[in-house]
């Protein structure tokens, strides 16, 4: 089972974004698709995919960020104003549950774009206006000529084991009994691994040893993010919570994880969903015995 937000068929051509004279073309390319939105959310077709619109169905008004090609196929988007904030809404939750990968993973793309070029409208180095450049992937201050391009950031997300168990734990804010990996962003001057087993000693009072990777995926909300799956080795099991990073924490074992995975009547706590990486992370793991 690969991340959610992975596997977008679209050819990136990074190559066609610093050619001005190419993407005029792809802009006037009648099979280009311009992806559909209502508001940030998805706009779903009648058979629960991406819905796209032709070029002819879009102001000429509208900034397009050109996503890739698909079988010769400009597919673009457009550079929506986030009205109300960017917060994901619960419509984006029932989108994603939905969408088949590929499409979630254009969608996920497109979001984190969008969300981007909605928080730089303003150059951080003068303060000046900026511009869009390099067909949507950038922005170039109006004032300084400083250019700017979409950034991601680390955030380390985790599991710590002991005695063929894993630490779980629960935000307040969250659903009753839905538990998931702990996580947290990497901060200057630290690397995964260092990450990790901080996290896990603020989060839960836990201390950790070796730390193995496993997998990451890119997360469009909250900012463009890139999630860094892995699981570290616990040198005890006694938890002590931060009250103020979680409500609580729990070692649970693989028939635990095997019993969320089947929805038995039983089960400890509610599985994430399909698309984020903790719900990867956990079947892997269960997976390896």
């Amino acid at each position: 089972m690969n991340p959610g937000f992975t596997g977008s068929p679209l050819d990136r051509v990074d190559h066609i974004r610093a050619d001005a004279d190419a993407y005029q073309a792809l802009l006037g390319d009648w099979r280009a698709k311009v992806l559909g939105l209502d508001g940030l959310d998805p706009a779903l077709s009648p058979e629960g995919g991406l819905h796209w619109h032709s070029l002819a169905e879009v102001s000429v008004e509208t900034e397009l960020v050109l996503l890739g090609l698909a079988d010769g196929k400009p597919h673009f988007v457009p550079l929506v104003q986030a009205k109300g904030g960017m917060a994901r809404s619960p419509a984006v939750w029932r989108a994603l549950s939905l969408l088949p990968a590929e499409d979630a993973a254009i969608y996920g793309t497109a979001r984190s774009l969008i969300d981007w070029h909605n928080c730089h409208h303003y150059c951080g180095r003068c303060g000046g206006s900026t511009k869009v450049f390099r067909a949507g992937w950038g922005r170039k201050c109006t004032a300084c000529d400083t250019e700017h391009f979409p950034r991601t950031d680390p955030v380390v997300i985790m599991l710590a084991e002991f005695e063929d168990k894993v630490l779980v734990g629960r935000q307040a804010s969250w659903p009753a009994g839905n538990y998931s990996a702990l996580a947290g962003f990497l901060e200057p001057g630290e690397s995964i691994e260092e990450a990790v087993r901080r996290e896990i000693k603020e989060e839960a009072g836990v201390n950790c040893g070796a730390v193995r990777y496993i997998t990451s995926q890119p997360w469009p909300f909250g900012g463009s993010q890139l999630m860094i799956a892995c699981v570290a080795e616990a040198l005890d099991d006694r938890i002590t919570l931060d009250t103020n990073e979680l409500e609580d924490a729990i070692w649970v074992s693989r028939d635990d994880v095997r019993a969320v995975f089947a929805n038995a009547p039983d089960k400890r706590f509610g599985a994430p969903p399909p698309f984020a990486i903790a719900n990867t992370l956990l079947r892997r793991w269960m997976e390896e015995s």
